[in-house]
């Protein structure tokens, strides 16, 4: 921050989800609110007193801290890990119920496997407005073509066509809308990346066909073993 003429920033050494969200006022609130919280951690029981739905996972703890935050009208993009969107627990499926009732959550970014190196799983991006409820969730499913890495990480040219399509939400092989019309409470909300323009259908073989092919491939082995002693 000292690099762009911040000297003095206003940062506060501080456990943000020790804060009480019944404490949060209007003049607390944000306008926009960018973040990649920390994911797989777990908080004290006293610090899970501080929200409505009560989790030990951090993410969702934050991601409730998020929406409290955010003014009405207020705008969010938050990476979160991608089995948030079909978790059944009841934690996962409350926080999907109050994100779609409380917020627009108008876009969801599929991302691929190692765009946040040491995630050890695969992630999403929500982004959502918040003062009026879910009606439409557009997807798009980030496929730069190639694996991701420390020295091959994500770059503004792989979010053009995100970018692009995203401003009309507009269908594509890559990106599709659900009416949550079609989302119920007895499926828990499930709100899972699952592409209808899906490409191909794998064929995948029979067991016997398999289990055929290990017993020719030990047959052929035991035959060069067989051999190999022969010349000992």
């Amino acid at each position: 921050m000292i690099l762009h003429g911040i000297e003095a920033p206003n940062i506060a050494h501080t456990n943000t989800l020790a804060e009480n969200l019944a404490d949060i006022q209007d003049k607390d609130r944000m306008d926009v609110i960018l973040a990649n919280p920390p994911f797989g951690g777990k908080e004290r029981k006293e610090v899970q007193q501080n929200f409505p739905i009560r989790t030990g996972e951090t993410a969702f703890l934050f991601l409730q801290h998020f929406i409290k935050m955010l003014k009405a009208g207020g705008r969010a993009g938050v990476v979160i890990k991608n089995t948030f969107l079909s978790n059944t627990d009841n934690a996962s499926v409350s926080l999907r119920k109050l994100l779609l009732e409380s917020c627009n959550l108008h876009t969801i970014l599929d991302c691929p496997g190692g765009t946040f190196q040491g995630a050890g799983v695969k992630t999403v991006v929500l982004f959502f407005e918040k003062g009026a409820p879910t009606r439409k969730v557009w997807y798009y499913q980030l496929d730069p073509g190639r694996n991701m890495g420390k020295t091959n990480p994500l770059n503004d040219a792989d979010l053009i066509e995100f970018v692009k399509l995203q401003k009309t939400f507009a269908d594509s092989p890559k990106s599709w809308s659900v009416d949550t019309l079609a989302l119920s409470a007895a499926e828990g909300y499930d709100l899972s990346v699952k592409n209808p323009n899906g490409g191909e259908e794998i064929a995948h073989r029979s067991p016997q066909d398999i289990m055929d092919e290990i017993a020719a491939l030990d047959t052929e082995s035991a035959d060069v073993l067989t051999n190999i002693r022969l010349l000992l």
